[in-house]
């Protein structure tokens, strides 16, 4: 970390030296908030632990109801399955 802040006290002096004082200072402040922008919208992307869990408590339950209507079909199914079977053996 210090190195860094030795180096850009070193290029802003350079810059100053090229390009004058106004235009390094212009430069410097573009990329301090091009760089915060980006920062504030990747973190606007990142999920927090709140999100997560609301979307496994979402996922569970959406799981649940699956689960809960393919065993009202397969039960349906297991007893039409029956009901042909019977009526076969009958005749």
């Amino acid at each position: 970390m210090y190195l860094e802040a030795k180096e850009t006290a070193r290029l802003y002096e350079l810059l100053c030296e090229k390009l004058g004082n106004d235009t390094t200072e212009a430069i410097f402040k573009y990329i301090d908030n091009k760089t915060e922008r980006s920062v504030e919208a990747t973190i606007k992307t990142l999920a927090t632990k709140d999100d997560l869990a609301k979307v496994k408590y979402d996922l569970s339950k959406e799981i649940g109801n699956s689960v809960k209507w393919m065993f009202v079909f397969w039960v349906g199914q297991f007893g039409a399955t029956i009901a042909i079977l019977l009526l076969l053996l009958k005749k």
